[in-house]
């Protein structure tokens, strides 16, 4: 990966967490606007970063009764809420 923009380091600093776990776990519980939003950022830009960072955004439709579960490969599973 390529080295990370000043305002991605300045976000990490005041959020105290690395954006490749920060932006997932925000994106899944708020989603693509509210994120941007929240960091300060355009859309553009988040989508970018996203992009820039090799974090997949994915939609999935979960009916009434089903459920969904994601799981990190090599790390312990976290709740988003």
């Amino acid at each position: 990966m390529a080295g990370k923009t000043k305002k991605m380091i300045v976000v990490e600093q005041e959020w105290k967490e690395r954006l490749e776990t920060l932006l997932p776990k925000m994106v899944t519980a708020r989603g693509l606007s509210a994120t941007a939003d929240q960091l300060g950022v355009s859309k553009a830009t988040l989508g970018y970063w996203l992009l820039k960072l090799r974090i997949n955004v994915r939609r999935v439709a979960v009916g009434p009764g089903d459920t969904l579960t994601i799981e990190r490969h090599g790390e312990p599973k976290e709740d988003v809420q």
